[in-house]
């Protein structure tokens, strides 16, 4: 449990809160889309997942230098 409350920072507790409070506002509209949608943003902070929590956005990185560069040969084209 003190692991899980260590990895708090304040991205998901803007988002914990905007779930709370689209909740509260789908309740008092009476439009269930919206608890269910509150609901969906209450849980991904809760259970710290998202499009990036396992490394989604992430972009493979390359320590090798290139070794030389290539001769690139290029062709006019012309229109008529």
């Amino acid at each position: 449990m003190k692991n899980y409350l260590s990895n708090w920072n304040l991205m998901r507790i803007i988002r914990l809160i905007l779930g709370i409070v689209i909740i509260v506002q789908g309740f008092q509209a009476h439009q269930w889309m919206f608890v269910a949608l509150g609901g969906l943003f209450t849980l991904m902070p809760l259970f710290n997942v998202g499009c990036c929590s396992t490394a989604g956005c992430g972009t493979n990185y390359s320590s090798r230098k290139p070794t030389g560069t290539e001769d690139i040969t290029y062709e006019e084209v012309k229109s008529k």
